[in-house]
């Protein structure tokens, strides 16, 4: 086999060597994300389940509503607040 060949063939096998010790140095840095990347995966599945199914907002703002009257003044009155900050903010863009 000529130089250049075997030369070829050791550092392919040095590179897969070192990708598998990566993969694996990868896979055990990973572990501890799991659980808060599904957390985060949950959330954003809800997030889109919302969006799909807005009726539901307005839903659980009845019940919350009818439940206690008294703290949903406060928050339609926080919910507009936040509303009219963020609708001003990207109004400047």
């Amino acid at each position: 086999m000529p130089k250049k060949s075997i030369q070829l063939a050791e550092r392919r096998e040095r590179l897969i060597a070192q990708a598998a010790e990566q993969r694996l140095t990868l896979a055990q840095n990973m572990v501890r994300w799991r659980v808060p990347l599904a957390r985060v995966d949950q959330g954003l599945a809800a997030l889109r389940y919302i969006k799909h199914h807005p009726a539901w907002i307005f839903g659980v703002g009845a019940v919350f509503a009818a439940l206690r009257p008294g703290r949903t003044i406060k928050w339609l009155r926080f919910g507009w607040l936040s509303w009219r900050s963020l609708h001003h903010l990207r109004s400047k863009k």
